[in-house]
This record gives structure tokens, sequence and C-alpha cells, in this order.
């Protein structure tokens, strides 16, 4: 079965990635960059009450090298 995305808040997004390793690298306005030990890079979006919508949130995913079903089993 594939996984549905649905609109998460920026603080389920890094709490997932910081569970499959990524760290917080730098952050400059309302972006955050987060990095992996073996060199992947994604930035997210930190804006206190709004959603990522599916687009970015698949972006941000593919940028960090996993499968949505991986991402989703970390939200």
């Amino acid at each position: 079965m594939v996984a549905s995305l649905r609109p998460l808040s920026s603080r389920k997004v890094i709490g997932a990635l910081r569970a499959m390793g990524f760290r917080e690298l730098r952050q400059k306005g309302s972006h955050l960059v987060m990095g992996h030990p073996d060199g992947r890079i994604t930035v997210i979006p930190v804006r206190s009450g709004d959603e990522i919508g599916r687009g970015l949130l698949r972006k941000i995913i593919r940028d960090a090298g996993v499968e949505v079903e991986e991402f989703l089993t970390h939200v």
C-alpha cells in the first residue's frame, strides 16, 4: 500500500528527520538546513502556525534520500 502524504507542521518534519539521523547544520531566517553524516542535505521552512504542503514535503523527502513510507514511519 502506498502511503499518502498530508500537510505537516515543520516541527513534525524536523522530528522525523532527526529520527533518521539528520542534524541541524545552520539556520538563516525561516529556513533550517539539516544534514546527514553521509552528506545528504535538505532545507525546511520554519514558520510557526504554517504547515508544509504535500509538494514541498515530497521535495524535502526526495532531498533527504528516503522513501515516503520510511519517512512516514518516523512522523
